[in-house]
């Protein structure tokens, strides 16, 4: 099992100097690399639509790869010697960094899509470094954690690190409000759990929603907290503070400061409320049938300041990993026409957005977000019904084609049936 524990730092101002010099250093060492790749890519790169048939090319060059420029660091270290004090392992994740994202523009990730062009980091774009080496037992003594070549930092353990787990990396990010850092723990002797099957019994479906935060297929409901509303007049203030002051001033440095403190202050009662929120869900012990909404498309339209504060990709997300932890599933159905559609007799029942009550002529009235949230959890169970189905289905026919290369007697490399066997 693996899983992340983050607490905050309390640092020595040497210490913070320290860490502030090497993020800066590896802000820089991030776009001198990732400016290699885009010059190789544009020196070697000819388009199709505007290629001659004859193309005199310069001598192509060897394309930077993760080795390549993890090995060219010695030659940083000779020529820049203040990147001799930070870490080799954290130095070679910058360049992992790199690699991932170009990687994930040119080629995609592992289902095909591709990300948008990587960008240079400009100063505070670039606010965490790794310790990819396993902490060991005796490096943490109490609130004190020894990390490489920068001594014992003071930690504010507000949960202690769990029995058995080993911290496999350690990384520090630097907030507005502070100095964090993240601990990814591992214990191996804990089994993964296996969902079951989803049924109607076990399952639950959820309705997420702008006027709810979401609805269960009971009727209860989760207000929606609209934290960003709430503090949008301390922002419009401090923010309009903000571009009355001189660029380049220290005012200035600290109205930053204030505003980055303040939104930093809105993402951690939103995550805070996601985590709470997915407990509570996750503590009935079903699995959960949700809808697989296009967020991005959404937050287009005028619903777009609305849809971005509630943050239901952060909750589908925690959700789901957290699901995964307690052995249960979470079902993405097909989101067309769950308002619509009766979730007692299964007929089309046409509403615009303001009709809020649905009213079927089988009897059927309820809320219409209450009848959406029992569609989907009919949805979820259905879906993977017919999943299994076709993986079967698909199972059947690739048996049946080897049987159908192979002779009666067995003798393989035949691909055509006697006729004996045509009729039959």
């Amino acid at each position: 099992m693996r899983t992340a524990h983050q607490y905050r730092l309390r640092l020595t101002k040497q210490q913070q100097f320290t860490i502030d010099m090497w993020i800066e250093l590896c802000r820089r060492q991030y776009n001198y690399r990732l400016g290699e790749r885009f010059n190789w890519w544009e020196q070697n790169r000819c388009d199709i639509n505007s290629c001659p048939l004859i193309c005199h090319l310069p001598e192509l060059k060897d394309r930077p790869d993760l080795y390549s420029q993890k090995r060219d660091l010695v030659n940083t270290k000779q020529l820049l010697s203040e990147y001799k004090e930070i870490p080799s392992h954290t130095l070679q994740d910058v360049i992992a960094r790199v690699e991932k994202t170009f990687d994930r523009w040119l080629k995609g990730d592992s289902n095909g899509k591709r990300s948008g062009k990587p960008r240079f980091k400009g100063q505070g774009r670039y606010r965490s470094i790794a310790f990819p080496d396993p902490v060991k037992p005796e490096h943490i003594k109490g609130n004190l954690i020894q990390l490489p070549k920068i001594g014992n930092l003071k930690v504010i353990l507000h949960r202690p690190i769990p029995d058995g787990f080993k911290v496999k990396t350690a990384a520090i990010v630097k907030k507005a409000d502070g100095y964090y850092i993240t601990l990814s723990l591992q214990d191996s002797s804990i089994p993964e759990l296996t969902p079951e099957v989803p049924t109607l019994d076990n399952t639950i479906g959820i309705d997420l929603g702008l006027k709810s935060f979401l609805v269960y297929d009971s009727g209860e409901e989760v207000v929606i907290p609209q934290h960003y509303r709430k503090l949008e007049r301390r922002l419009k203030k401090i923010q309009r503070s903000l571009s009355r002051k001189k660029k380049g001033s220290k005012r200035r440095k600290k109205a930053i400061k204030r505003v980055a403190k303040a939104h930093l202050k809105v993402s951690n009662q939103r995550k805070d409320f996601h985590y709470k929120t997915a407990k509570k869900l996750l503590s009935i012990g079903k699995n959960i049938g949700h809808e697989n909404l296009n967020i991005k498309s959404i937050a287009r339209t005028r619903m777009a300041k609305s849809t971005h504060d509630a943050g239901w990709g952060q909750f589908l997300q925690i959700l789901s990993v957290k699901a995964a932890n307690a052995g249960l599933m979470t079902i993405a159905v097909n989101p067309n026409g769950t308002t619509q559609e009766c979730s007692s007799c299964g007929q089309k029942v046409p509403k615009t957005i303001q009709d809020r009550w649905h009213e079927c002529q089988c009897g059927c009235s309820l809320d219409r977000d209450h009848n959406a949230a029992k569609v989907i959890k009919h949805r979820a169970v259905g879906h993977l019904v017919r999943k299994a189905q076709e993986a079967a289905r698909a199972l059947e026919v690739s048996s049946s084609k080897k049987r159908d290369k192979t002779m009666p007697d067995g003798i393989p490399g035949v691909t055509e049936k006697p006729a004996l066997y045509a009729s039959a």
